[in-house]
């Protein structure tokens, strides 16, 4: 999903720290075919509504090393599937951001995020201005800033489409 001028804003589901990929989609999930049926899985454990109540623009916001675990890519699909528009949290684990980037979901680090943000409520994301807002406090913290080939994947919707694009531009 596709930031409208670098803003992104929506309704927050808010997890602690230590989210690993077994909790994202359970591995008894991962072998469904459809990506549907899996991702009404998507962080059971913890949230069992998550996966049918998870909204498109939604939010996911969670403390420090979101997707610690196994390198599985469906933990970053199960997001896109529901629509999931950004995952804010306080640190990633590199290969979860990474599956995230390239499958072309925002995943924006902001240290102290937790802190300013209650489930359900909204937040507003700035990636241009380098600040995360609870639009209803007027709470903020600052973003890691995201380099410009990093944000070019996601806006292209990820590595796949991305590298079909400068194939076609003849890049």
């Amino acid at each position: 999903m596709m930031a409208q001028g670098g803003i992104i804003e929506g309704r927050c589901w808010v997890f602690d720290d230590d989210v690993d990929t077994d909790i994202i989609i359970p591995a008894r999930y991962v072998a469904l075919r459809d990506p549907k049926a899996m991702a009404a899985h998507a962080m059971e454990p913890v949230a069992p509504q998550f996966g049918t109540e998870c909204r498109p623009g939604d939010l996911v916001v969670a403390g420090q090393s979101f997707g610690a675990g196994s390198s599985r890519e469906v933990a970053a699909l199960v997001f896109e599937t529901l629509g999931v528009a950004a995952i804010v949290a306080e640190s990633f684990a590199r290969i979860f951001f990474r599956n995230a980037i390239n499958n072309g979901l925002y995943a924006v680090e902001a240290p102290g995020v937790r802190r300013i943000v209650s489930q359900g409520q909204a937040l507003r994301i700035d990636l241009p201005g380098g600040v995360v807002r609870n639009p209803a406090t007027g709470a903020e913290v600052r973003i890691v800033p995201w380099q410009p080939e990093i944000l070019a994947l996601v806006e292209a919707g990820g590595l796949v489409p991305f590298l079909r694009r400068r194939a076609a531009a003849g890049a």
